[in-house]
């Protein structure tokens, strides 16, 4: 049997799409799509418009990004008709989703930098909304989206930009479906399976179609369902188990009373649901006020800016009791606070005659993070006040009789508080769906059963408090974190977080950390923080950020011993503040809460593109409580563990380091320091199955060496050689290539991440590898700059995945320092030595643009400098030269003011943000015209980044 084509394939989801109640139209190209977008705008508003009413309403949908065109989408257009009246239509109605018209049509052709013929188009009110891209059974999905991406690039934007209001994209092989939202795609990792309630994926693109596309399903997903971040200014669409669970905490709003509560996984995305859910729920006529309740002031500022992201001003952070208040009283219907505000709001006799008239109406009540909360007497409180109240609560970790602590008021479970679970999504769905990674452990010490490790920390089966804090101990596991920190983190690029027992013990390692530093040991930025006033050591106690109005849970420690902590603090604060050019200290509630955002930032930043890392990156944050649970940072990969986790608090501590950011993040490093083997395997089956150690965790060393043993057998029958390489035949032999290679990179990737790792037990040694490496962006190159002056090829759509051979640590300064190297060698070890520098040039993604210079340099520059001490400046020289020179032919070929282009690269080095096109414009003697303007903004957009590439990007660091 033959493999089903991809006509075949969209022909199937046509037919079926038309028996679902879509009309089939046959829509060639922009003339015919703008045609009929009148006759459809016409049909829904009920009316009929002129060709210069029309046109009026063509330039209104021709302004605005895609953002800003998802805005349009929801709202209406008044102009002026014909007659001199004011006339109202809509584009698509949210209310009665069923209303809108939906039609399906293929092979759409536009015209914009290069022509493209779209798979299959889902027309609502005549409008673009959903477009599906398909490959044929068996070919990688990968490539349906990357295809996505180039349509979005050379031709969304034309013909009125009426493609930049697709608002869902499908991509599609028969086999895998998958959708997403369209905003500027950085990764495949952006795209989501549907799935049943029960969290079972839907992939077969049939059963998808019926389950998500039916323009019942369908119409209620773009009408209520896509969340515009105003933040961002992107779209985002909600994942399945999102969906539901919002679906049915409105269900139980509109028919019960009922409390109840939503089990999602930590790092499945908690803050959107609870938000749609809030924003639905607080539309709802039974409903007088929505509550979003936190548990600590750190995350009343995270969820708020959230919140607000997603919808500007939506909530406005109650900065003290009395503001709360008065939101309270007056008509907010959504308001986020504290628990403890809300419980100082309702116990304190000052604000009950403000608060009377709400007792009795209708309040509904949403605990973010509910097991952190709920389990002392406030949960009573918040009952017995509000009279006609609803609660619902959110956890990644619910509390179960298995791990309930007993407190004054008993054993309580969560169930118990909030009656039963609304919907499940567990760590295993989550893993399962790639929404989370999973996790790398690695026992260290003689724990260690397998494998090499440069420590034994003697302490299995030792339970005695003296030997975990000796300091013999400590030092050698700050060795050890010195020794593989780079590895677990690609060379700094990733962060790490470090939990341990107590705050003494914690004093103690930030003290080891900075004597090894101070003596050359290391280069690591550690900072630390936690709560001087609660008992850390205590499990149970959570911490919180100083709130001059309500106690901590905790008891507190001895006053000498808080004293004592707090003076350490600040001086570990002092050293922060050194090393950042900033002023926190502890002296002020206010700076303190500060310096945590502080910590927050620098870790939550690092994932943008401006981010400085020379100058703010921080490695390691080494804490108790403190940022193990409810703090989301993606470019947080490992966490060092030498405390005694067990149940609830193991999963949220081990999730610090699960969230998805591109390939080269494979996993979350977890890297222990005691036996907790046993409290994992408990934690696990309470959190989703006894079984599911193959899904959560990553396999062993040996079996990710099995994998990229088979994967480079596949590419030495490809390629025997890396000088093979260049005998390939077609784009054919090279797609083979390609792919053989990057299944091997993925393995190398995850390999490199285990402290077994070592060339000499693989199949090709590091050169070679390289030399294979530098062939691999050779083609890709080819591929760039084909593209660039010709139709595109097979290859556009093939993902490199080029960020898993970046490598930060090679740089400019670093080529230098081996120029300087090979003037105290002799000839024939120089001549060696210089190939070797070539060689490097080649395989770095940060190096290779600079590669044509720097053998510039080496070939006419080098042998005139006798002494080695100036090769630095008079590379600078060179390298100053050759940028003024690149600059102003740039200029010259594209007739810029030097000046104000200069300026505007300048600004986007600095902030990361591509210059729009109209400031591009303002540097040219004259304005090109409409239908030059794009493609002359691209080509110079184009130059810019190329330059910047070249002679600013990776010359320090």
């Amino acid at each position: 049997m033959s493999k089903q084509s991809e006509l075949q394939l969209e022909n199937n989801l046509i037919k079926q799409l038309v028996g679902l109640g879509y009309h089939k139209i046959t829509v060639l190209d922009g003339d015919t799509l703008v045609s009929n977008l009148k006759r459809q705008l016409e049909a829904f508003n009920d009316c009929v418009f002129s060709t210069k009413e029309f046109d009026k309403i063509l330039n209104h949908l021709e302004k605005g990004n895609v953002f800003e065109k998802s805005k349009t989408l929801r709202g209406r257009f008044q102009f002026v008709n014909d007659n001199g009246e004011a006339t109202y239509i809509r584009f698509f109605d949210s209310e009665d989703w069923n209303a809108n018209l939906f039609q399906v049509t293929n092979q759409i052709t536009q015209e914009g930098t290069y022509k493209n013929r779209y798979d299959v188009t889902l027309l609502v009110n005549g409008l673009p909304l959903v477009q599906i891209e398909l490959k044929r059974r068996g070919l990688e999905i990968k490539e349906a989206f990357n295809q996505i991406n180039r349509y979005q690039r050379h031709s969304f934007w034309s013909n009125h930009g009426l493609f930049q209001y697709v608002q869902l994209f499908i991509i599609s092989n028969g086999t895998i479906t998958k959708y997403l939202a369209n905003n500027a795609l950085q990764s495949v990792k952006q795209t989501f399976f549907w799935s049943d309630v029960h969290n079972k994926n839907i992939k077969e693109l049939t059963d998808f179609t019926t389950a998500f596309l039916n323009p019942d399903h369908l119409g209620l997903m773009i009408a209520k369902y896509i969340v515009r971040s105003e933040t961002h200014k992107i779209l985002m669409v909600l994942r399945p188990y999102q969906y539901y669970a919002v679906e049915k905490l409105v269900k139980q709003v509109k028919t019960t009373t009922d409390n109840a509560y939503i089990w999602h996984t930590t790092g499945s995305g908690k803050t959107l649901t609870s938000f749609k859910a809030s924003q639905i729920i607080m539309d709802l006529p039974s409903v007088d006020k929505v509550l979003f309740v936190v548990d600590r002031k750190d995350l009343d500022y995270q969820t708020m800016k959230e919140f607000n992201s997603f919808k500007k001003d939506s909530v406005d952070v109650t900065n003290n009791t009395n503001s709360l208040v008065n939101q309270l009283a007056d008509d907010s219907k959504l308001v986020l606070t504290t628990i403890q505000k809300l419980n100082n709001a309702i116990t304190k006799n000052q604000y009950d005659k403000k608060l009377s008239g709400l007792k009795n109406r209708r309040v509904v009540l949403i605990f973010d993070e509910c097991h952190r909360s709920q389990f002392g007497d406030t949960h009573q409180k918040i009952t017995d006040y509000f009279t006609n109240s609803q609660l619902f609560g959110f956890t990644g970790t619910p509390i179960f009789a298995d791990n309930a602590s007993k407190n004054d008021l008993g054993k309580r479970t969560t169930k118990d508080l909030f009656g039963e679970c609304l919907h499940k999504y567990v760590i295993t769905d989550a893993i399962a769906d790639d929404n989370v990674l999973k996790f790398g452990i690695e026992y260290i010490g003689r724990y260690k059963q397998k494998g090499r490790t440069l420590l034994d920390i003697d302490v299995e089966d030792i339970d005695k408090a003296a030997v975990f804090k000796d300091e013999k101990r400590l030092g050698k596991i700050a060795d050890y974190i010195i020794a593989y920190h780079n590895a677990k983190t690609f060379d700094k690029e990733y962060s790490a977080l470090f939990a341990v027992n107590d705050i003494k013990t914690l004093i103690k390692y930030y003290d080891i950390f900075q004597e090894k530093k101070r003596a050359g040991e290391h280069n690591l930025r550690i900072a630390t923080i936690f709560s001087y006033g609660a008992n850390e050591a205590n499990e149970d106690a959570q911490d919180y950020l100083p709130d001059n109005e309500t106690s901590q849970a905790a008891e507190p420690e001895s006053d000498y011993t808080t004293s004592h902590s707090r003076e350490k603090l600040d001086a570990f604060i002092a050293d922060y503040n050194k090393m950042y050019n900033v002023s926190f200290s502890t002296k002020d509630s206010k700076l303190f809460e500060d310096y945590f955002k502080d910590i927050s930032r620098r870790l939550k930043d690092r994932e943008k593109k401006n981010f400085n890392d020379a100058k703010d990156r921080l490695d390691i944050v080494i804490v108790v409580n403190m940022m193990l649970t409810g703090f989301d940072a993606k470019k947080v990969n490992t966490l060092y563990v030498d405390k005694n986790l067990k149940q609830h608090g193991l999963i949220q501590a081990f999730s610090r380091t699960n969230r998805i950011l591109g390939e080269k993040k494979s996993q979350g490093n977890i890297v222990c320091f005691r036996n907790l083997k046993k409290a994992t395997d408990d934690a696990i089956t309470l959190f989703s199955n006894k079984n599911a150690d193959e899904t959560i965790f990553i396999p062993p060393y040996e079996n990710i060496a099995e994998k990229f043993d088979e994967a480079l057998e596949h590419l030495l029958k490809i390629t025997p050689s890396y000088q093979s390489v260049d005998d390939l035949v077609g784009e054919d032999q090279e797609l083979q290539f390609v792919q053989a290679f990057r299944r091997l990179l993925r393995a190398k990737n995850v390999l490199e991440s285990y402290v077994d790792f070592d060339w000499e037990t693989l199949g090709i040694d590091e050169q070679t590898f390289a030399n294979y490496q530098s062939e691999y962006w050779d083609l890709h190159d080819k591929v760039k700059n084909n593209n660039q002056t010709q139709k595109v090829s097979i290859l556009d759509d093939i993902d490199f995945e080029l960020e898993l051979i970046h490598r930060d640590q090679i740089n400019v300064i670093y080529i230098l320092q081996l120029l300087a190297n090979l003037k105290t060698k002799d000839k024939s070890e120089a001549a060696k030595q210089k190939k070797a520098i070539i060689d490097l040039l080649g395989g770095d993604v940060k190096l290779r643009s600079k590669r044509e210079l720097i053998e510039k340099f080496i070939e006419e520059n080098l042998p005139n400098i006798k002494d080695s001490d100036r090769i630095t400046d008079e590379f600078e020289n060179f390298w100053k030269e050759e940028k003024v020179k690149a600059l102003s032919k740039i200029c010259n070929e594209e007739n810029l003011d030097q000046q104000q282009f200069n300026s505007l690269i300048q600004s986007y080095t600095y902030n990361g943000q591509e210059p729009i096109r109209q400031d591009v414009f303002k540097c040219l003697d004259n304005r090109p015209s409409i239908l030059k303007a794009r493609e002359i903004g691209d080509r110079i957009i184009l130059k810019m980044k190329k330059y910047i590439d070249i002679f600013i990007t990776g010359m320090t660091g």
